[in-house]
């Protein structure tokens, strides 16, 4: 099997929505959705990652990040050949970004932030590997 190299190339926190309006008590659940697109004739790999933090009481988030990362692989590699490690790995060398954009956004908007711990987020691989897409 032939390895996949591949290097985060740029990334862009596409929408950030905060409504404190919706936070009716300082119980946080929080949650991942990722999800990405292929491109075969430019080798790349476009990571679409949503945080959202929502209230026990409340399935209405307050704060819904989207960032969108790309990531290029050095060879020409089919959607096929994208190796298992790719998803897991892309994912952990992302989180950082967010995890730091998360902190510093509500922080800016002078309420107590969400500070994110470290987090092992292997879990999200295949929920990212079923709902990528080929272009």
């Amino acid at each position: 099997m032939q390895k996949a190299a591949f290097s985060l190339e740029r990334y862009r926190f596409e929408k950030v929505f905060i409504d404190f309006s919706n936070k009716t008590s300082n119980d946080l659940n929080i949650g991942f959705v990722p999800s990405g697109k292929f491109y075969k004739d430019k080798s790349l790999y476009e990571l679409n990652f949503v945080f959202e933090a929502h209230t026990e009481s409340s399935e209405q988030p307050f704060v819904k990040i989207e960032c969108i990362a790309e990531f290029q692989f050095e060879d020409n590699v089919d959607f096929d050949a994208i190796p298992t490690y790719f998803y897991r790995n892309s994912i952990a060398i992302l989180f950082p970004y967010i995890r730091a954009f998360i902190g510093t956004v509500t922080l800016q908007a002078n309420i107590p932030p969400i500070v994110l711990p470290t987090m092992n987020l292997s879990s999200l691989e295949i929920p990212l590997r079923e709902s990528t897409k080929q272009s």
